[in-house]
């Protein structure tokens, strides 16, 4: 392989990489929690991201009878007016025929504006078409985005934290502090992948509406990567700490643990 091919594989997102990429994250998780719905969610993620390959493949190419049918229409439009100035009679010069000609110039600006505006709506007929499914497809990614934010929104970290007895409909919390930090991991992973995949229609479609929902997604699957990484950052200090509680918990609760502790070395976690 060249050096300039080389380079060019890393200046755009690869589809295929990215599914390969999460159907490894889908092995680990399986692996570390073979019983955890996290595994199905990953699964229905690589086969949204090679349904999305075939999509953006079918949003780029073009629509041929599309075209052709809105170029038959534009040469009627054509022909249409041509017709009508070939009818005008030129030739008389009296005052009533000067101002026959100069309303009938009026009227065919009025007509040129409307045929302009429907040749504008024929022209970009294929555009809104390709951006009306690029934005239901990004539609069923953000879907998938707040599923994976389901699945990490009961895995509080402060139940390895502070003793309290579990309530009639309190969940089950079965993992330990170290199996918590590898879950939630896994659920930062699947946000940050999630929004590759929003990205690549993006990089495939040229259009302002498509770009601004893909950076939607963005920002979405970014600031729920937050919440998720202050519940790590809780439990990597009480691990540092070795299970004693902080007076921040119980003073000003469990967001200022992560600025009231100060730092330790780095935990020993299991190898993801």
């Amino acid at each position: 392989m060249s050096a300039t091919a080389q380079l060019q594989n890393y200046r755009s997102l690869d589809a295929e990489k990215i599914g390969a990429t999460i159907g490894k994250l889908g092995f680990r998780i399986s692996e570390r929690f073979p019983n955890a719905g996290l595994v199905a969610v990953c699964a229905e993620l690589e086969q949204i991201a090679g349904e999305s390959r075939q999509r953006i493949a079918a949003i780029g190419r073009r629509n041929w009878p599309l075209r052709i049918g809105v170029m038959f229409v534009v040469a009627a439009f054509v022909a249409l007016l041509l017709f009508v100035f070939s009818q005008a009679d030129m030739s008389k010069t009296n005052a009533d025929n000067v101002y026959t000609f100069l309303q009938g110039i009026e009227a065919s600006m009025n007509i040129l504006v409307l045929i302009g505006g429907s040749l504008l709506f024929l022209f970009t007929v294929e555009v809104r078409m390709k951006r009306q499914r690029a934005l239901l497809a990004l539609h069923e990614l953000r879907s998938i985005v707040h599923v994976i934010d389901m699945h990490q929104l009961t895995k509080d970290p402060s139940a390895s934290i502070v003793s309290l007895s579990p309530t009639e409909h309190s969940p089950q919390r079965l993992l330990t502090s170290a199996q918590l930090v590898r879950y939630l991991d896994y659920c930062s992973e699947l946000l940050s992948l999630s929004a590759k995949v929003a990205a690549l229609y993006a990089q495939s479609v040229t259009d302002a509406v498509v770009t601004e929902a893909v950076a939607d997604i963005e920002r979405l699957t970014t600031n729920l990567s937050q919440k998720v990484w202050q519940k790590i950052m809780i439990l990597e200090n009480e691990q540092n700490l070795g299970g004693k509680v902080p007076v921040a918990v119980a003073a000003g609760g469990l967001d200022t643990i992560a600025g009231s502790v100060a730092p330790g070395p780095a935990p020993t976690l299991p190898v993801r």
